[in-house]
């Protein structure tokens, strides 16, 4: 039965949902994700620059790759071309390309509905936006669980069991202990908040990024002349085109998009929760930094473990078995043997931010329900004991389940995508109007948003513009 309802919701509805609203998303917004594509790269700098004592979008930005890049970048892009071939990676694409304009509305509003938490830092996300946007507190709870059952356990669970089977398979580390020492590393994180979460996620999603990054590509780089062949594979494998893998069509698209979804986080709803944390201008600046980051997530880090897959020789058609293994042993057989260790240590860096991020929307999602402090702690020590749980279970029952309330998150948070819509375009035209007047960086004036529901301690009326090149700017545009 849950594999039934998992092939329908994850299978079929989550295509219709990803793909259908996220176009719709970027046609009428003008293609969003391409006319900033450019101008990702000067956010993305300027994010650098924060404010004392609040996170700065680098951090938020940080702390949402720390679950976007995870093991969906390396085991999750395996399972995608063990079970659709070559062409899933296209499909993976698609979902990004689709998915950046998703991203960018959905942490645009987070930043719009986001509250002041009276400690110089901030909380949002969908179930803000829903609850002061649409004006559900009903629908707002429901995402709340679903976000906490998702990302709060299991795929909090699901992490553990892929860091400690993949240690397992490099060192001969017994599973059990790998769980424990996690949990004990992870349990001294928790206790600085997320002050402390942001600080080790800034120090290490860099490092595990770029490692990973720069040993992929020098695979790629020993093998150039090979590429082009490899890229038209999985062009025609998308289509169905290529007679090795031409009856893996509808499994190429399932798990480009599922997989896809995995990786990026696009629309799920889970990435708003950290986008609203971080202290900007404009809420149009932080949709443009997290549309940056499922950019660099699928198209960059995913791109390079499918090509690492495909160029290692070792990936046939029809192989069988799990994607941590398929991209150790790829790995391993273009470098040696250290390439499976390095593998391990890369996913284990990975997970262990990822954990960080997952136990972050959990608490989020927790203290939106209640911010009883003892719940907080019993949430803790349940996270913990999930931890060492799934380094020593299957969790093929559980990888199901959590595709089932991923799905519903995403269903619940793209209705509320759309029902805001309106909102969003206003905002972004907000955004784009300034840019066009000349601001470097545009200011969001709450007074021109009246009619919304807005926190004035976050979004204060009138605000005050740094540089005197965008005070003029801003005496130049016409009032409206």
């Amino acid at each position: 039965m849950l594999e039934v309802l998992n092939d329908f919701l994850s299978g079929k509805l989550l295509i219709v949902l990803i793909v259908g609203l996220g176009s719709y998303f970027t046609i009428r917004s003008r293609f969003v994700q391409f006319r900033h594509f450019g101008h990702m790269f000067t956010v993305f700098k300027e994010s650098l620059r924060g404010q004392a004592g609040q996170l700065s979008s680098f951090q938020a930005l940080m702390l949402s790759l720390a679950g976007r890049v995870g093991a969906g970048n390396i085991a999750g892009v395996g399972i995608a071309v063990t079970l659709g071939g070559p062409g899933a990676v296209f499909w993976m694409w698609v979902t990004a390309l689709v998915g950046m304009s998703s991203s960018f509305f959905e942490c645009t509003l987070a930043q719009v509905y986001k509250r002041a938490d009276g400690d110089g830092l901030y909380r949002g996300g969908p179930a803000y936006y829903i609850q002061h946007g649409l004006k559900r507190k009903s629908m707002a709870i429901v995402f709340s669980i679903l976000l906490l059952v998702t990302y709060g356990f299991a795929f909090i669970g699901l992490q553990s069991y892929t860091v400690t089977h993949s240690l397992q398979n490099a060192f001969n580390f017994a599973p059990s202990q790998t769980g424990i020492v996690l949990a004990v590393l992870l349990a001294i994180t928790f206790i600085g908040g997320i002050k402390r979460i942001a600080a080790v996620s800034d120090l290490l999603v860099p490092i595990k990024t770029l490692a990973y990054i720069g040993v992929t590509l020098y695979v790629i780089g020993t093998q150039i002349e090979h590429v082009p062949a490899m890229l038209e594979t999985i062009f025609k494998s998308a289509f169905g085109l290529d007679p090795a893998f031409g009856g893996l069509l509808g499994s190429a698209i399932v798990m480009g998009v599922k997989r896809g979804v995995f990786a990026n986080e696009a629309g799920l709803g889970s990435a708003p929760n950290v986008a609203a944390v971080a202290a900007v201008k404009h809420p149009g600046a932080q949709g443009v930094v997290q549309a940056f980051s499922v950019f660099l997530d699928t198209f960059v880090i995913c791109t390079c473990t499918a090509l690492l897959i495909l160029l290692s020789g070792f990936y046939t058609p029809g192989f069988e078995g799990d994607g941590i293994v398929l991209t150790q042993n790829s790995l391993a057989a273009v470098v040696g043997d250290w390439g499976r260790v390095f593998v391990s240590v890369a996913l284990s860096l990975f997970v262990f931010t990822c954990i960080l991020y997952n136990y972050y929307l959990g608490e989020n999602s927790l203290q939106f329900l209640t911010r009883n402090r003892v719940v907080l702690m019993v949430f803790r020590g349940l996270v913990l004991a999930l931890v060492v749980w799934g380094s020593m279970q299957d969790l093929s029952t559980v990888f199901a389940f959590a595709d089932i309330t991923m799905t519903c998150l995403a269903f619940v948070n793209l209705v509320a995508l759309a029902l805001l819509f309106k909102v969003g375009l206003r905002v972004m035209r907000d955004y784009d109007d300034q840019r066009k007047a000349g601001i470097g960086q545009p200011v969001f004036d709450s007074s021109k948003f009246a009619d919304l529901d807005l926190d004035r301690n976050a979004w204060p009326a009138n605000p005050q513009v740094e540089t005197a090149a965008d005070k003029a700017a801003v005496q130049a545009q016409p009032q409206r």
